[in-house]
Formats: C-alpha cells, structure tokens, sequence
C-alpha cells in the first residue's frame, strides 16, 4: 500500500500532506467546496505504510486525504472519526498536535 506524502518545515514544526496514492491529481467537489489533490502539495514523495506511520506519529500537523490514509492514522491515535469530513465520499482530515 503506497502513501503519497510532503513534510513541510517551518518554524520548529513539521507539517504532514498525506493521502492515498491513488487520489494524486484527482479534483472532488460537493457545493461550493472543492479539492484538488495536487501533485506538488502532496506527492514529493511515495512512501510504505511503514514510513507513513512514522511520518504520521513525528509531524506536528497532518493534512490527510483517503480512506486508507485516514484508516492509518485513526489506527494510531492521531485524530478521529468525528472529525472526518467528506467530499464526494472521500474523506478528509486535518489534525493539530498540541
């Protein structure tokens, strides 16, 4: 199972941009709501669900998108399902560590 992933460091903080593979360069709209994953935002790189579960735990904000991402992420304590929401029925999830 591949994750597409970005770390984005700024001031002390690594922000997390993770979603399912597949998902990469796909647009999703409900409403005026509409997300467009875009390839430079989350795919600088590919990683396994090893490396995605470490990303995950060590980053201090996560912007995740799909199902297997946020499964992953849920499995490990980071966020919930209560916040999932959902475009088009893929889920999306943003999650700040304090």
């Amino acid at each position: 199972m591949l994750f597409s992933t970005k770390v984005i460091s700024a001031s002390g903080n690594l922000m997390l941009n993770i979603c399912d593979h597949e998902l990469v360069g796909k647009t999703f709209q409900s409403g005026n709501t509409k997300v467009k994953i875009n390839p430079n935002y989350y795919a600088e790189r590919d990683v396994d669900e090893h490396e995605a579960k470490n990303l995950l735990e060590k980053c201090t904000s996560v912007n995740m998108i799909g199902e297997k991402t946020i499964s992953l992420a849920t499995s490990l304590g980071i966020g919930s399902e209560k916040g999932v929401k959902r475009i088009e029925g893929i889920p999306f999830l943003i999650v700040f560590k304090i």
